[in-house]
């Protein structure tokens, strides 16, 4: 018997035949008395190890659906540790707002209450405003009359003494009648002076003096008549404008 030798050792001369026989073509077999020649073989190759493949085709697929399913199980697995992961921080997130909106309120209900605490003196506040706000309006048409007589006095000629002084004014819930003479400045407050002299007094000049005190609009001279006695008698009218407003109870006007 002859051997041939390959690399994992020796084959005998009928294995080979066999060999050779499996690797020819199907339709070679077939071809019983034809006339035809053999296709020529290629080289025969010596030494490797032969595999069949004898699983059926339900168990490759069988393999398959299982790889299939371990796959799926483990995606399955990750997307639940996602959910729970999302589950917990979204928990642990509203726990902290929980816990700030308590802290918050608590935060208002201690304001709250110390502003009850003072109230009292919010009270006060508001009433010291209101008195406040009353003085202003109740001396909005306040005028320091002993102060303006008193410079009024000192314009006198020598000589003339005053006797009467009668006053109207605006007041804060009724304004003052103004003149219907055109070309007449606003007025709040008018002040008639009666004076006596031994001498016919110099009423322009006097009323000149009057015209140069604070707060003065215009003046007016009045009547001038000789009594019994031989003393002279006469009148002027004093107008007062805004600027004589004493304001003294207000804080950026006052004086």
């Amino acid at each position: 018997m002859t051997t041939i030798t390959g690399r994992r050792g020796a084959v005998d001369e009928e294995g080979a035949e066999r060999k050779g026989r499996s690797l020819r073509p199907k339709g070679a077999a077939s071809r019983k008395g034809s006339d035809v020649d053999a296709t020529p073989m290629g080289p025969l190759i010596v030494g490797i190890e032969p595999r069949v493949d004898l699983l059926p085709p339900e168990v490759r697929a069988s393999r398959k659906r299982d790889a299939l399913v371990r796959r799926l199980l483990v995606i399955l697995v990750v997307v639940i540790v996602l959910i729970l992961a999302a589950i917990g921080g979204s928990s642990l997130l509203a726990i902290q707002s929980q816990q700030a909106l308590a802290a918050e309120q608590a935060r208002t209900l201690e304001l709250a209450q110390q502003q009850q605490k003072y109230g009292v003196v919010k009270q006060v506040q508001s009433q010291i405003q209101l008195t406040q706000a009353a003085e202003q309006v109740g001396a909005s048409t306040e005028i320091d009359w002993n102060l303006f007589l008193a410079k009024a006095k000192a314009t006198l000629p020598p000589g003339v003494t005053l006797t009467a002084i009668s006053i109207d004014s605006a007041s804060p819930l009724a304004p003052y009648q103004q003149s219907t003479v055109p070309l007449q400045g606003t007025r709040v407050a008018a002040v008639t002076l009666n004076v006596t002299s031994a001498t016919l007094p110099d009423l322009p000049l006097w009323l000149r003096a009057l015209a140069k005190l604070p707060g003065v609009a215009d003046t007016a001279p009045g009547t001038v008549t000789l009594s019994e006695g031989g003393k002279y008698t006469a009148t002027a009218t004093i107008h007062l404008n805004e600027s004589a407003f004493d304001n003294r109870f207000n804080t950026k006007e006052g004086k």
